[in-house]
């Protein structure tokens, strides 16, 4: 499948099935995640792998999109590492989960798998949560499973280019 088909096949899925994920499934996501591009390289990001019931559980009481899902990352940045930019002195480390959270999920979806980006959390209900350092930022919740077959697919309603794009 090329890029663009995936892209285009890839949902957020917000029903998935019990089945448990497959250890070399969920390597090969954190791997695409660990190979997406950070700004200067400093690879901020930091992933956390929730799949024990225990973290399944805690992770209702942080957002109520989790679905279910039998396995979710949480996928943060590291503030002290993370490229500062001298121009308006943003913090990247929010665009590096990002850049992450996207290799992840269309990662995922090349595996059969679905997932959906939840970012309805208050961090710092997550950071106590998962007992997280002050300089570990969460930025996105990573719901991943298998599809249950009944989730509805709106990733086809797209505007046409000329709404969304513009050239000067």
């Amino acid at each position: 499948m090329s890029f663009l088909e995936l892209a285009k096949a890839r949902y957020s899925c917000r029903k998935f099935s019990d089945k448990k994920i497959e250890q070399d499934k969920i390597d090969k996501i954190l791997e695409a995640g660990r190979v997406a591009p950070t700004a200067v390289n400093y690879q901020s990001q930091r992933i956390f792998v929730l799949q024990s019931e225990e973290s399944l559980e805690k992770l209702k009481t942080v957002t109520k999109y989790h679905f279910n899902a039998p396995l979710a990352f949480l996928i943060c940045y590291d503030n002290t590492v993370s490229w500062k930019n001298p121009f308006n002195n943003l913090d990247e480390g929010i665009v590096d989960a990002s850049i992450v959270t996207a290799h992840m999920m269309l990662e995922t979806a090349d595996l059969g798998l679905g997932s959906t980006w939840v970012g309805y959390f208050d961090l710092k209900v997550a950071q106590k949560t998962f007992n997280l350092a002050d300089n570990i930022i969460p930025v996105a919740i990573l719901p991943v499973g298998y599809p249950d077959g009944t989730a509805s697919n709106m990733h086809n309603n797209r505007y046409e280019l000329s709404k969304t794009v513009k050239y000067l």
